[in-house]
């Protein structure tokens, strides 16, 4: 399903998480899942993976995730504000250690000059540490911004992974 290139990422992932003991949980709206499904997809993974909400809606972010609605409303779903409290709701709604959070645009309609369609905000947030938020404008079709994001994504775990723990 997902590219070997991918996949290895994943496998590299999950063995800095077990590696220092850390446990991951994803928040994701455009990518739909992907993430957690591109980590799962590798055998042994439960021993990491703990859990992945999929908040496609404004509603879903508030009620899942606790994304005040006022930052919804202030900056849009599709924002650095938002990516972040994602990524920190995770943290608050259960025991992960990491969590991620992506929120975008994938396209191909959804876009405007101040938001164009492949803009995308991921969130990494290892507990007890500041949260990292990174924007990206990825280039292709739908598929492709998406599975931007999950590289981008997994690649910020392995950062927050391959921390010493404090």
């Amino acid at each position: 399903m997902f590219s070997p290139a991918l996949t290895g990422l994943a496998e590299r992932v999950l063995d800095a998480c077990r590696k220092s003991r850390l446990t991951l949980g994803t928040a994701e709206s455009c990518t739909g899942g992907l993430i957690c499904a591109c980590l799962t997809s590798v055998g042994g993974s439960s021993s990491v993976v703990d859990c992945g909400f999929i908040t496609y809606t404004n509603e879903a972010k508030a009620e899942l995730l606790g994304v005040p609605t006022i930052l919804i409303a202030t900056h849009g779903a599709v924002s650095e504000p938002v990516a972040r409290q994602m990524a920190l709701g995770v943290l608050a709604r259960t025991r992960v250690d990491i969590a991620l959070s992506v929120t975008g645009i994938a396209g191909p309609t959804g876009g405007t000059a101040t938001k164009p369609v492949g803009l995308v905000y991921l969130g990494a947030a290892r507990r007890g540490r500041s949260a990292l938020v990174e924007r990206h404008l990825f280039t292709g079709d739908r598929d492709s911004v998406r599975l931007a994001s999950v590289q981008r994504a997994l690649e910020m775990a392995m950062l927050l992974a391959g921390e010493e723990q404090a």
